[in-house]
């Protein structure tokens, strides 16, 4: 029996679903564990393309049990809807394939319109970037001891007590101080009556289902979302999730003991992308940032927003590796360097003439820090067939070797290119006891 978890280690966006999804072959339980539909995971198998936001990826294996646990927020409508297309594409999701922790915290209608009122509020150069989707606002009201847990739905008076207070709430600040239009309960609490009816077979208590799965020896793989930089703690404050992305929420998020987790593998684009505001300190305005963009296929899978480019962020990769407790690192989309005659890596930053080795906590100095690279041959060859990592152009693996000596990380997994089958993978993380 291993635990494996699996984290962003940039800002989002670094591949983790066709990760997850290649893990997903040696794990018995799939676990996403933090954040809510401002995230999705993108995998292309057969050449279908298949996008997730609430639901672990590792629901296209009939034979898995993929959970949601408690860290993530869920938006019933979102959720239903991913069950739908599931269903329409020949795969039935079931309450014997998926539970839903009793102790998620769900996104109401009214976290919407307070998170678009909020943004729309904030001065230009000051918004955050929100998708919008009332995560903020639903973290927010979880913290104040308001929010209402999927488990509400099983007590039809609690879950109507606890509407009707937090209606009359966010009614005055819509109206009072944003000047918004108010919501009605009475439309809320008529359409959570339909989700409940289809939402109630999936809810149970993911901690003990954990528990017992490892106890009978099964392996658990902990899907993360989003990426390091944008953890509410560790990242680039402000402009972060209202989450803890790092892997040490595997726990809090699912209800495991840390003592129990085995490994955590950190997925590493090999250039670093940002979606939204922000400090990007290797951010490329440049055709070479262009041409990343446009060969990455970098648009947001949720929101569908170009993607800011640049060469890779060896400080926020070694960031994320301490702050994760890296064991090993997926590097992906390694394809998309190929035809650059020079690839860099920022191997530490210039802040006010000091040189410093890790993203500033003041957002104003993350701002204003220059990055300081590092030049290394590129290749020109196509990538995307290789299945062995010797075979790679000795300049791709050079470029490997120095992340690894960098970060102090080795790579378990090479991918070179969107499919399933365009991965290598030199380790298996949950063959290494």
């Amino acid at each position: 029996m291993s635990s494996v978890v699996v984290v962003g280690t940039q800002w989002g966006d670094e591949g983790k679903g066709k990760i997850v999804d290649l893990l997903t072959r040696y794990a018995d339980c799939i676990v996403r564990f933090q954040g809510g539909n401002n995230a999705g995971h993108t995998l292309v198998v057969d050449g279908q393309k298949f996008v997730f936001h609430i639901i672990p990826s590792g629901i296209l294996y009939e034979e898995k049990k993929c959970m949601i646990g408690n860290g993530v927020i869920i938006d019933p409508g979102v959720l239903l809807g991913e069950i739908e297309e599931l269903n329409g594409k020949g795969l039935p999701v079931t309450p014997e394939g998926l539970m839903i922790s009793e102790n998620a915290h769900l996104i109401m209608p009214y976290h919407q319109s307070m998170d678009h009122a909020k943004e729309a509020a904030l001065a230009t150069g000051k918004k955050i970037g929100t998708t919008g989707r009332g995560i903020g606002p639903c973290y927010m009201d979880k913290v104040g001891r308001v929010g209402i847990k999927i488990g509400d739905l099983l007590d039809d008076a609690l879950f109507r007590e606890k509407l009707q207070i937090n209606v009359e709430e966010k009614n005055f600040m819509l109206t009072t101080k944003y000047n918004s239009a108010p919501v009605s309960f009475d439309t809320i609490y008529a359409e959570f009556q339909t989700f409940a009816e289809k939402l109630i077979p999936f809810i149970g208590n993911v901690s003990v289902e954990l528990d017992t799965a490892r106890k009978a020896g099964q392996n658990i793989l902990f899907e993360g979302a989003q990426g390091t930089q944008l953890d509410i703690d560790h990242g680039t404050y402000p402009f972060v999730t209202s989450s803890n992305t790092i892997a040490g929420n595997a726990c809090n998020g699912s209800g495991f003991g840390p003592a129990h987790i085995d490994s955590v593998i950190g997925i590493l684009k090999a250039y670093t992308t940002r979606v939204g505001e922000g400090p990007f300190p290797s951010e490329l305005f440049d055709s070479v940032g262009e041409e990343l963009q446009k060969k990455g296929g970098e648009y947001g899978a949720t929101t569908g927003r170009k993607r800011r480019c640049g060469w890779l962020d060896g400080v926020v990769a070694a960031d994320a590796a301490r702050l994760n407790g890296l064991t090993g690192l997926a590097i992906t989309k390694l394809d998309v360097l190929s035809g650059q005659p020079v690839v860099k890596m920022a191997n530490s930053y210039e802040l006010d003439g000091k040189s410093i080795s890790a993203m500033p906590s003041n957002i104003n100095q993350a701002a204003r820090v220059t990055p300081v690279y590092e030049e290394m041959a590129g290749w020109d060859d196509d990538i995307t067939g290789i299945r062995a990592y010797d075979d790679l152009p000795v300049q791709a693996q050079d470029y490997i070797k120095r992340i690894e000596d960098f970060t102090g990380i080795e790579p378990v997994i090479v991918s070179v290119g969107p499919d399933r089958d365009e991965t290598m993978l030199l380790k298996n993380p949950f063959e290494t006891k």
